[in-house]
């Protein structure tokens, strides 16, 4: 029996299962004025998915595709941890970071020169804690744009796998996250697979390849129900008018640039940049004495676009045909590297790291554990992050006037792969006890550009002193396709990215994979070729590794003299109030006192930070005597606090008394304990016993004896 929602519309519901479990899409339930919406269902998660698609074409020289995850606090049972917001706001960098996920396999699916605006929005209205949403998401995005009638050329449909003992599985518990090797997000159509991101805990490349094939066997069942829902729901194909440039000025561009690009621009980078940009200026005279100025003015966009399609053509004639690059070099080859260390006197490390045009100023600031972001998101309990990487790319970079504005999505993107390259080698709070943050300013761009953020950092954090089990290198590699026969180039430059069918980049240690970045914008790639390509990136990350360890060859011993000082301890957990004092007494008149600043983990890790090893010496002595455990055959000097007519209680630590028996006072016979001791007196006492209850039992004559 169907059923029928308040607008008269049958509501449709059509499921399969996905990983051991059922997964549904509904249409008709919610979202009455969308061009199309979805809600999925998979396990507890709930995601709508939105499409809104413009009536007309806007005047842009681009796609106005925006997609964009939303979460929802209510979602996961949480109200936001701010004391002072509780509205979802701007979204976090893991909300943007996700939204870049699924904007990727989608985007090249829509034919070139469409210029509707379409927005696609996933709304995670309900979220089990067992497993993250972002795939769920996903498909939500993809089957609302399934049903607007747009030349969409999906489905897509993505999974988040790792291996746990070796084998690999979808939808994991932050458990099994914790245990796995490798964070693989693999996404695709039906007949490839169009994006890959990943962090691994340097890993093989065969690691790498054979999740790439297991996640797009899993994901297939998601990709036929949503034909299935599109074949029931039918949608009414839009009508729609590609830009495009014309075919008689295309023609034209094509003509005159015969003959003018070719082996005249095999130059180095910036030689061909500056060439290539004079002879479209030279074609823009042309092309306008030829049309008419008046005329040329409404077509320039066209004739522009035109010559650029050319220019891209000549690339990949180049590269097919005489498997020559733009700038002269082989297929294989990489562009000359530079790099130093210690550039910036007053920073605690700093780096730059050159590869052709394209460079990367590294900075390392190191702070005490208190210093790190916390981090308050749907799908867990606010957590700290403890090393942050930043990438900042201004206009001046690529030789334009852009207006300074905060960090993007793109830069986001390029900060958080840099970041992920690095994390599986640093260190951990109890082996180095900083806060630690990498700001990457790219100088120059022409290419790879969070390939140099990669490497300038590691470099950077080892003239830092941050002890990194291993140097991280990375290359951005691509490939083109002529017809089934792929060509896979190493360290590309922009002429080769614009031109090319894919481009994807990979980091590593001698020892393996640490993150993987890979777009498509072809319509999918079997992993037979994505195997060659992975491996392909092996012998150029090992030759820029190579190049950086000869600059510095591992973590410099001492820190910089400007960096803070920290020392670590660790307590019993129970002890932790004792140094916090009630109120934070205690704590705070340790850090006025002694000039450190004091930082106190749930899990009992004390860190002590200040400029000099004086204060630290001091505070840490401070808190060690408020924290130590009592040790049997150690010698305390303690205050005698009560007189019994048994013996006496004494004093040993901050909150901690043992008592001496009669007996144990002095070798000589003692009628009274007041004969030998009083109230208040300091002595020296050995411990003797603790027993089953946590007594203590001291001696006075057994000091004597020692």
């Amino acid at each position: 029996m169907s059923i029928i929602n308040p607008h008269g519309k049958e509501i449709i519901k059509v499921s399969t299962q996905l990983a051991g479990k059922e997964l549904s899409l509904e249409i008709n339930r919610v979202g009455f004025r969308t061009t199309a919406s979805v809600l999925v269902t998979y396990g507890d998660t709930v995601v709508l998915g939105t499409a809104m698609v413009g009536t007309r074409p806007v005047v842009l020289d681009y796609f106005p595709l925006s997609i964009d995850y939303e979460e929802k606090f209510y979602a996961a049972g949480k109200i936001s941890g701010s004391r002072f917001i509780k509205r979802e706001g701007r979204p976090s960098d893991e909300a943007i970071l996700i939204g870049r996920l699924i904007d990727r396999p989608i985007r090249p699916l829509f034919p070139k020169g469409y210029r509707q605006e379409v927005q696609v929005v996933a709304s995670v209205l309900s979220m089990d804690p067992n497993f993250r949403p972002d795939s769920i998401a996903m498909i939500a995005a993809s089957s609302a744009l399934m049903l607007t009638g747009t030349p969409f050329d999906g489905p897509v449909a993505g999974l988040r796998i790792g291996r746990v003992n070796g084998e690999f599985k979808a939808f994991l518990t932050p458990e099994e996250r914790e245990a796995s090797d490798i964070d693989l997000v693999v996404a695709g159509i039906e007949s490839g697979i169009t994006m890959v991101e990943a962090g691994a805990n340097e890993v093989s490349e065969d690691v790498i390849v054979d999740g790439l094939a297991w996640a797009f066997e899993q994901y297939q069942p998601a990709i036929q129900l949503q034909k299935e829902l599109a074949k029931k729901v039918a949608p009414t194909p839009q009508e729609y008018t590609l830009v495009l440039p014309d075919e008689d000025i295309q023609k034209a561009a094509n003509e005159w640039t015969d003959g003018k690009l070719g082996e005249t621009l095999r130059k180095p980078y910036p030689e061909r940049n500056e060439m290539v940009n004079n002879i479209r200026w030279e074609y823009h005279e042309a092309m306008a004495k030829k049309v008419g100025e008046e005329e040329y003015k409404a077509v320039r966009d066209e004739y522009d676009e035109a010559f650029t399609k050319a220019l891209h053509e000549d690339v990949r004639r180049g590269i097919v045909d005489s498997k020559t690059r733009p700038d002269g070099r082989k297929l294989d080859e990489i562009r000359p590297l530079s790099s130093e260390v210690g550039i910036l006197p007053r920073t605690h490390g700093s780096s730059i790291f050159t590869r052709g045009v394209t460079q990367g100023l590294n900075i390392v600031t190191l702070a005490p554990l208190s210093y790190a972001q916390m981090v308050d998101t749907m799908e867990q309990n606010d957590f700290e992050r403890r090393y942050m990487h930043h990438y900042n790319a201004p206009g001046y970079t690529v030789g334009e006037v852009k207006r300074l504005m905060s960090a993007g999505r793109r830069e986001i993107g390029h900060g958080y792969l840099a970041e992920r390259a690095l994390m599986p080698v640093l260190p951990t709070a109890e082996e180095f006890p900083y806060t630690i943050r990498s700001v990457t300013e790219i100088m120059s761009q022409n290419g790879s550009t969070s390939m140099a953020a990669t490497c300038s950092s590691c470099l950077a954090l080892m003239d830092a002193g941050v002890p990194l089990k291993r140097p991280v290198s990375g290359i951005a590699m691509g490939l083109m396709m002529d017809g089934d026969t792929p060509y896979i180039m190493s360290d590309i430059a922009d002429a080769e990215d614009f031109a090319g069918d894919m481009d994807f980049k990979i980091t590593g240690t001698e020892q393996g994979i640490t993150a993987i970045q890979m777009d498509m914008k072809v319509h999918g790639l079997p992993v037979n070729i994505l195997r060659q390509a992975v491996e392909g990136a092996k012998p150029g990350r090992e030759h820029i590794l190579k190049h950086m360890i000869e600059t510095l060859a591992g973590p410099r011993e001492k820190l910089s003299p400007f960096a803070p000082r920290i020392e670590k301890l660790k307590i019993n957990p129970e002890k932790i109030g004792a140094v916090i004092g009630k109120g934070g007494e205690t704590i705070n008149k340790i850090t006025k006192e002694t000039g450190a600043q004091v930082d106190i983990k749930d899990d009992g890790l004390v860190t002590v930070a200040a400029v000099d090893t004086v204060s630290i010496e001091k505070a840490l002595e401070w808190i060690r005597g408020l924290t130590e455990e009592p040790e049997v055959g150690k010698i305390y000097t303690g205050k005698v606090v009560t007189i019994k007519d048994f013996g006496a209680f004494v004093n040993i630590m901050p909150g901690t008394d043992g008592m001496v028996h009669i007996s144990k006072l002095s070798n000589d016979r003692v009628e009274k304990v007041e004969d030998v001791l009083t109230e208040g007196q300091e002595v020296k006492v050995k411990l003797m016993e603790i027993d089953d209850r946590g007594r203590l039992s001291l001696s006075i004559k057994d000091v004597e004896e020692s």
